[in-house]
């Protein structure tokens, strides 16, 4: 017998006719939340669980064959039963390479800009030129330097001249439409001042409100206004003391429920969520197998954990599973010990590139060579997924298949803070030895309520359909957005699926230029470049949200449009990219 979660529970599955219409709705809405032949759902009677239009196939059968995802030639697969394929879906993603041409002039503006920075410097040396950087003290110019020269020197002759990109006071709810204040400054961006003047209705392209959650107040925010007054804000102590409430219990329990774990536990922060959880999970004689672009979070947890760090090619297999290899065979440095764990660190979409993480060839490796998964779901909980539960719905995959689920509350759930989750031994370990729970100030209680009452939207506890219909108007609004910018001859990076979209520009000097003719046009975006992505592979990143409007939209598409012809930036070819590590890929099959 097979089971369907609803609002109103778990109920029994019975393939007779009292169930047709369900199983019509949710093959309906499997079809429309994906794209052509991505997710197909064959009529199942023989077993399995469809959650709220999901359908996941993992346990053995009772006549003895095996049922489970698979990969073959780059392409996720289920595993037949009773002869009949139920998913089938290509794995697409983008990362085209830039023009000979463009990438020459990319690094000749940089070797220009390099020149006049070391002039400029010489000048305000000699006095020519005042320097308004922060420079040593005279008394102290045979102590250890506090402020590095050289590492200050981008920050000195590139950043400040366009420092007016950045750091953009915003003075309202960050919608699909917000406002801000004009700044503007007398001495080359070193400071500024507000004229007073707000720039009312900027189309917002730049927030990680996928769904639309952080939004001006409305009646379906209540219970925050109730929490808020029963709770007050702050409370002032951490949950290993006082600072345990009934809330982070409730929460905790729908933070499990709802991404089908045995337990889970939550955070005031996002980023001590890795920083300080990390190190309370592996220690010296560990060895930390870390992808190339994982977030800085990831980075400092791993660093700070004194384990061995590893670092493999982005969502390469072949690099990983070298990695991997190496490790069982040779073991530590030195003694040749056995590890005493592996943990293999990755995301569920990579903030700056927009690619999603291959996680069933990923687990393939964890369980071949008997590691542990860490996924940080910071950008991908509730903005991928037919019903938004992130990357291992994504793939129709058995949640077990991952140990540790991360991920924040301040993208999809329009709140702050994250959490931890999966089996439950691991869950009361970290309450006792995580550096979070024992040394930072626990949740604020609204902070909690906002993220159970958007939770309960996504997962349709509050009786209406809206949390689903925002899902997939996110999923519609990201392929739409995504095909006309390919369709227009940008260079876009990523996962066609991912709601992340960097557009590349490459130039530093395109890249202010990009930004502030946007603006003058009543759109915000966040433009990117080095040190937080490779110098030669400035972007702007634009985040799609489930509250942006077609109009909205086909605005920002036809300013793009003029903005790409102006600057020259339609620099698509169509060809793939020349890094090898992102597509010549062996198959791997998994394995229980």
């Amino acid at each position: 017998m097979s089971f369907v979660v609803s609002g109103a529970g778990l109920l029994p599955w019975r393939p007779h006719s009292e169930s047709k219409s369900i199983k019509k709705l949710a093959k309906n809405h499997w079809r429309k939340t994906c794209r052509f032949h991505h997710f197909t759902q064959m009529a199942n009677s023989g077993g399995g669980a469809v959650c709220n239009g999901n359908l996941h196939n993992h346990r053995k059968q009772s006549d003895g064959s095996q049922s489970g995802n698979y990969t073959e030639n780059g392409t996720v697969k289920e595993a037949q039963q009773n002869g009949k394929p139920h998913i089938y879906k290509p794995f697409v993603e983008f990362f085209e390479e830039a023009p000979l041409h463009v990438m020459v002039f990319t690094y000749l503006g940089y070797g220009i800009g390099t020149l006049f920075g070391y002039l400029r410097d010489f000048m305000r040396n000699w006095g020519i030129e005042k320097c308004n950087a922060a420079v040593e003290r005279e008394e102290q110019k045979d102590f250890v330097p506090l402020y590095q020269n050289f590492e200050n020197f981008y920050t000195r002759n590139l950043y400040m001249r366009i420092r007016d990109n950045w750091n953009r006071p915003v003075c309202s709810a960050p919608g699909s439409l917000f406002d801000m204040l004009e700044r503007v400054s007398d001495d080359y961006n070193w400071t500024f001042r507000y004229t007073g003047r707000i720039i009312k209705d900027v189309i917002n392209m730049g927030s990680y409100n996928f769904l639309g959650m952080a939004a001006r107040y409305d009646e379906s925010m209540r219970t925050v206004k109730e929490v808020l007054e029963a709770y007050g804000v702050g409370v002032a102590s951490t949950r290993h003391e006082m600072g345990t409430l009934d809330k982070h219990a409730e929460l905790e329990d729908l933070v499990a429920k709802f991404l089908n774990v045995e337990a889970a536990m939550v955070f005031g922060m996002g980023f001590a969520t890795n920083s300080m959880n990390i190190p309370a999970l592996v220690g010296k004689g560990c060895l930390i197998l870390s992808d190339e672009l994982n977030h800085a979070s990831l980075v400092l947890g791993a660093r700070l954990s004194g384990a061995t760090i590893r670092i493999f090619k982005h969502n390469n297999m072949q690099s990983l599973e070298k990695l991997l290899r190496d490790a069982v065979i040779y073991g530590q440095p030195r003694t040749r010990r056995a590890w005493k764990k592996i943990l293999i660190l990755v995301e569920g979409i990579y903030s700056m590139e927009g690619s999603i993480v291959r996680l069933p060839q990923i687990v393939a490796l964890k369980k071949k060579y008997k590691a542990y998964l860490y996924i940080d779901e910071a950008h991908s909980i509730g903005s991928v997924g037919p019903t938004g539960r992130g990357v291992v719905e994504f793939f129709g995959m058995d949640p077990r298949d991952v140990d540790v689920y991360m991920g924040t509350f301040t993208k999809s759930f329009g709140s702050s803070g994250g959490y931890i989750a999966g089996r439950k031994d691991l869950v009361d370990y970290l309450r006792i030895h995580s550096h979070s729970a024992a040394y930072a100030v626990s949740m604020s209680p609204p902070i909690a309520e906002q993220i159970i009452r958007s939770m309960k939207l996504i997962m349709g506890l509050d009786g209406t359909t809206q949390g689903l219909q925002r899902v997939q108007q996110l999923a519609k609004n990201t392929r739409y957005f995504r095909q006309r910018l390919n369709e227009m001859g940008f260079i876009i990076y990523g996962n066609e699926e991912s709601p992340v979209i960097p557009l590349l520009l490459y130039m530093p000097g395109k890249v202010a230029a990009f930004a502030r003719h946007l603006l003058k046009r009543k759109i915000g975006v966040v433009v990117v470049g080095f040190p937080a992505t490779p110098l030669a592979e400035a972007r702007a990143r634009f985040c799609i949200s489930a509250a942006h409007t077609r109009e909205q939209l086909d605005t920002v598409l036809e300013a793009l449009d003029e903005m790409g012809d102006l600057l020259y930036l339609k620099y698509s070819r169509h060809r793939k990219s020349a890094r090898p590590e992102l597509y010549d890929e062996t198959s791997f099959e998994l394995e229980d």
